[in-house]
């Protein structure tokens, strides 16, 4: 008979269950989600055991739950069942996780060591300031709520924010610019920044070094969480679980969540339920592709900064002709200057067509939406006004579909714009998009069909 108030008693039954458990298990396995726990008590029914945290009890009730159950049924009797107490909170600064930079711009958890609150690195780049980040209408609402929660970090009305756009629009640049910020105003609050694919990276290095209570207590203790293309996260389903419970403490303890994403979450695939409803349980705002007056902008803040003398034709010209990203005019002011230095002459408007024939299509010409979808309706022999309708009819949703990717690709149009005028939100439109490209790359019919449309509308 079990002394349920010897806890020497309990500690050698909790060990023998442990025992059995870990002649079913490969060693990785048992040390990284049984050897940390701890039994507390035994009242006769109930075993009291203490674990890190709630992660723990969801994965080992999912994962190992008849090898579980069996096993202290076999040593505590066949009617014990089952406790868990965990700190709901756990932020000890002896035992938290060192981010060591490799390479500067990322981090990788690789050690364990006694880190003070104050001495985190936030793997901020001091670039990516307020100051440094040209606005215009394309991106004035994300800049104003990025402003407010970066001058007010008591405000909670934006948390979580989630920034979304294409690629080079400028998230990265505006979400640091929000952790800069807070630091400036409150150099001992604890902000971090990193990407989802160096969270994935952390995640399972400290499973595979069975540090995972390190690695919870250490982002538990984060003030401000700076998360970078989180669609990275898409079908990982195991580090989703553990960014679900890091979110949530943080969330339930008033600490600031910030995310950026190449889409919207309802366009997410691969994202577990319970995590994408926690995507949009703040606020969500789009950064859409920069206008001309941002463009524009951006060209003569470049030219400042590096110390350049750019005709003002030859911004006048980029400008007009380079529209997809920042990004892309970046490289096209770096690949000018590069020709010019070699070349040893000056920069001209025929430099400037010369490089930006390179890397963009500048005979494509601007198109209104009305165009495209007379002529897809024309190609496929249907009335535009079906394209226009709510009809579900195979044949008209390719063909609203092909018009919403045209539309994007061809007229300067927002998704938000495009899908103003056929009756539908932004997400509609994204995944139209995405559909019409997974589907061109396996039917050719497809393809084209696009091609040849696109043939009409340039002749």
């Amino acid at each position: 008979m079990i002394d349920n108030n010897n806890k020497y008693e309990i500690e050698t039954l909790w060990s023998r269950c442990c025992r059995m458990i870990k002649d079913n298990l490969t060693d990785d396995a048992f040390n990284a989600w049984f050897k940390p726990i701890q039994a507390v008590s035994f009242d006769g029914v109930y075993l009291t055991l203490s674990v890190p945290s709630q992660f723990f009890i969801e994965r080992i009730e999912d994962t190992y739950f008849n090898l579980f159950s069996a096993s202290v049924r076999g040593v505590f009797g066949p009617q014990a069942k089952v406790k868990y107490s965990f700190d709901v909170v756990k932020n000890d600064p002896d035992t938290q996780v060192t981010l060591a930079p490799a390479p500067k711009s990322s981090a990788v958890m690789n050690r364990v060591e006694q880190q003070a609150p104050d001495e985190l690195d936030s793997n901020l780049n001091p670039k990516y300031t307020f100051e440094s980040y040209c606005a215009s209408s394309s991106n004035q609402l994300a800049l104003s709520i990025a402003t407010a929660i970066a001058t007010q970090p008591s405000l909670k009305t934006f948390n979580p924010l989630l920034i979304f756009g294409a690629t080079g629009v400028g998230k990265t640049h505006l979400i640091q610019a929000i952790g800069i910020k807070m630091k400036e105003t409150s150099p001992r609050l604890r902000v971090l920044y990193l990407t989802a694919r160096v969270f994935e990276t952390q995640y399972t290095t400290a499973i595979k070094q069975n540090k995972f209570n390190d690695f919870m207590a250490f982002y538990q203790s984060i003030d401000v969480l700076i998360i970078d293309d989180i669609q990275e996260f898409a079908g990982k389903e195991g580090t989703q679980n553990t960014f679900y419970h890091i979110f949530n403490h943080l969330h339930q303890n008033q600490k600031q969540i910030i995310m950026s994403c190449d889409c919207p979450p309802v366009s997410l695939d691969g994202i577990v339920p319970r995590l994408m409803s926690r995507f949009k349980w703040g606020v969500t705002a789009e950064l859409q592709q920069p206008d001309y007056t941002l463009r524009r902008k951006f060209l003569l803040q470049k030219a400042e900064e590096d110390g350049l003398t750019i005709p003002a034709d030859v911004i006048e010209y980029i400008a007009q002709n380079v529209t997809e990203s920042v990004r892309e005019l970046e490289g096209i002011v770096l690949s000018l200057i590069t020709r010019a230095t070699f070349l040893g002459q000056p920069l001209s408007v025929d430099m400037a067509k010369a490089v930006v024939a390179n890397a963009v299509d500048v005979a494509r010409r601007p198109m209104s939406f009305e165009f495209i979808t007379e002529t897809v309706g024309q190609y496929y022999g249907l009335d535009s006004d079906l394209i226009y309708g709510k009809s579900r009819k195979r044949e008209i949703s390719d063909a609203r579909q092909v018009v919403m990717t045209l539309a994007k690709k061809y007229t300067k149009l927002s998704s938000t714009a495009i899908g103003a005028k056929l009756s539908r939100d932004h997400a509609t439109v994204l995944h139209a998009c995405k559909q019409i490209e997974q589907r061109c790359s396996v039917d050719r019919q497809l393809q084209a069909d696009i091609e040849a449309i696109e043939a009409q509308l340039k002749h």
